[in-house]
């Protein structure tokens, strides 16, 4: 495998993936119990803006440049804001020259005794992550495959908390890995909340992605989609979204809120969105 994120930080994708888990995260935070991030394709956990490859394709400038730049509601602005705090922080002279992955997202966003299990498979990157992450007790970079992992860590010893799990897509069948690794992690953890990132080409894909889910006969799984144009050419990345098996009970609201003022940010006119239940609480 020779993906590398460094080409794709700060994305639209990055946006709407990062913006999702930073809710997801402060809503574990609102109990004082101790939680576990499990993050099964962690990436090398911070990026370079002015690197060679995320200089090649610029995604960033549609993506985390637009949201730091834009005159957000003060709705949005609250919502977001654990997530635009750690990119200023890499960024105090306000030109946007590092972005975080959702490893050192998470990082920033542990109490004392929370924890994070950061898993990499590709050596460089696993090395970067390890490196990043070496002087805080708190968090376990492991160089593992990333499904691998997801069986090996669930459920967590605290039992409380998330995992993410956003596989590169490059190879292919990654849909139906990903249905199988939810429904083998859910048969250990069925209290567990995951966030299944995927990528948005043709909306057939991903339509048949989420029928395959509603299959599983998993309660409460909500389906997070934005499309920032309309998918004219299925080879484009034209949106991203996210399934949240048992999300926190504030959080579609949330997104409800968030959504349309993202896809104005990241699309402006040609933006959709989506939030709908994929199976709700049975009553």
């Amino acid at each position: 495998m020779n993906y590398r994120h460094a080409f794709h930080a700060g994305s639209f994708a990055d946006v709407v993936k990062h913006a999702v888990l930073a809710r997801i995260v402060a809503h574990l935070r609102e109990k004082p119990a101790p939680f576990r991030i499990i993050d099964t394709h962690a990436g090398a956990g911070l990026y370079d803006l002015t690197g060679p490859e995320a200089s090649k394709t610029r995604e960033w400038e549609n993506g985390i440049a637009r949201l730091m730049g834009a005159a957000l509601s003060e709705e949005s602005r609250a919502l977001l804001k654990p997530y635009l705090d750690v990119v200023g922080d890499l960024n105090p002279s306000l030109v946007l020259t590092r972005y975080p992955g959702s490893p050192a997202l998470v990082q920033a966003w542990l109490r004392p005794d929370d924890r994070l299990v950061a898993c990499e498979r590709e050596p460089g990157a696993a090395r970067a992550l390890a490196a990043l992450m070496r002087r805080d007790r708190r968090v376990k970079a492991v160089e593992i495959d990333g499904w691998t992992a997801l069986n090996a860590y669930v459920p967590p010893r605290e039992r409380r908390g998330a995992v993410l799990i956003d596989p590169p897509f490059e190879e292919r069948g990654e849909f139906d890995r990903l249905q199988t690794a939810l429904a083998g992690a859910y048969r250990k953890w069925a209290t567990g909340l995951y966030a299944l990132w995927f990528p948005i080409k043709d909306p057939r894909e991903t339509n048949a992605f989420a029928k395959s889910l509603v299959a599983l006969g998993i309660p409460r799984m909500l389906l997070v989609e934005l499309m920032v144009r309309r998918a004219a050419d299925a080879a484009r990345l034209n949106g991203a979204g996210l399934v949240v098996v048992n999300p926190p009970w504030r959080l579609e609201s949330e997104l409800g809120r968030l959504l349309p003022e993202l896809g104005a940010i990241l699309g402006g006119a040609s933006a959709t969105h989506r939030l709908v239940w994929l199976a709700a609480e049975p009553a």
